[in-house]
């Protein structure tokens, strides 16, 4: 198991569930797993997310498998709660988690369709049957390379780089991204600072709550749709529109929530606008959202011809050593704790149809 968010945890406790034992405690058993993670403590991404994302903030965090979530303190960060409870969790099933480790490559071991798997790591190298794949995004922010963009001479950044809103505090601030992250960011900054939301297209705001068995599950048909045919898949927010949640309500009505187009340029001192005009800034926030962390996955040639990974539920099309987890249609807590069941039940039925005599692993 590559990567120990909400979706590598989920896959780790069902390979438990189904008999495999701990690569690092009996390396000779007949079936084992380890996982590989990156990051220096429970809590998958986020454990890095801005202090002031308090868990009030949140999308609905689904409960691990196992485990319900204990009860949080809406004014407690995010980026503390959520680590806690993961940390909770890890501990309870004793699962073999060996952090902080990077996988660098993941490559075949030889021309053998069925053979085995080489995953080179920055801790040393893991031969393995199957590989699960659940790295999420946070390691690829998404930083459009824009005109001029070299000659600011204000602070550029992305969100992964917000701490908070303090240090905004009396400036000019473009906030650039029509994503979640974009209108929390604008509601806070908006605080402290005069700010400019910049997106562009048109944002689509939707009426409601969101219901996971029905927006949710039309927005997942729609991932799957992409997926299935090899498309790249688009942002949350692109499938779903934006919730007016009470941080979008707040920016409204505090004026905050005015949209401008995108502006046409950057220059030494601010940005220059679509209609020619100027607008000076000290700060552009780059809220541009992130796509999937797969680079060390190029030299298996996962990609088709349209640029993205045809996938049978978590598999990747034709290759059953491969399922990725937290991709595509299970971004969500919820598609997250389904999709780890999901791959170890067709790992298991791929390891007992073609390997029933031999000693299999899975880095998960």
């Amino acid at each position: 198991m590559i990567g120990a968010g909400q979706a590598g945890l989920s896959a780790a406790y069902h390979l438990r569930r189904h008999g495999f034992g701990s690569a690092l405690a009996a390396p000779d058993a007949e079936r084992t797993y380890v996982v590989l993670d990156a990051n220096p403590g429970p809590g998958g991404a986020w454990q890095h997310r801005w202090e002031s994302l308090h868990v009030d903030k949140l999308n609905r965090i689904f409960d691990l498998p196992g485990l319900p979530q204990p009860d949080m303190d809406p004014d407690e960060p995010s980026r503390d709660a959520v680590p806690r409870y993961f940390s909770a969790f890890e501990q309870r099933y004793g699962l073999p988690i060996l952090r902080p480790v990077r996988v660098v490559s993941v490559d075949y071991a030889d021309d053998d369709e069925d053979g085995d798997l080489v995953v080179r790591t920055d801790s040393g190298v893991w031969v393995a049957r199957a590989v699960v794949n659940a790295t999420g995004t946070w390691d690829n922010p998404v930083l459009p390379p824009y005109p001029g963009g070299d000659a600011f001479r204000g602070r550029q950044l992305h969100t992964r780089d917000y701490g908070a809103l303090e240090d905004f505090e009396g400036q000019r601030v473009a906030i650039v991204g029509g994503g979640i992250s974009a209108v929390q960011q604008l509601e806070e900054i908006s605080r402290v600072a005069e700010t400019f939301w910049y997106t562009r297209r048109e944002p689509v705001f939707v009426e409601g709550d969101f219901e996971p068995e029905t927006t949710g599950r039309a927005t997942i048909e729609k991932v799957i749709a992409d997926v299935e045919a090899g498309r790249p898949t688009g942002s949350v927010v692109g499938y779903t529109g934006l919730g007016w949640t009470p941080y979008a309500r707040a920016a409204r009505d505090r004026g905050a929530l005015v949209r401008r187009p995108m502006f046409a340029a950057i220059e030494r001192d601010g940005v220059r606008e679509a209609d020619g005009s100027f607008t000076p800034l000290d700060a552009i926030l780059w809220a541009t959202g992130f796509k999937a962390a797969l680079r060390h996955l190029d030299p298996l040639y996962l990609r088709g011809s349209l640029g993205g990974i045809t996938m049978r539920g978590t598999q990747v099309r034709g290759e059953p050593r491969v399922h990725l987890i937290g991709f595509g249609p299970s971004q969500s807590t919820v598609g997250a704790n389904r999709a780890g069941r999901e791959a170890v039940t067709a790992i298991v039925r791929y390891l007992d149809e073609g390997f029933a005599d031999e000693v299999a692993g899975v880095a998960v």
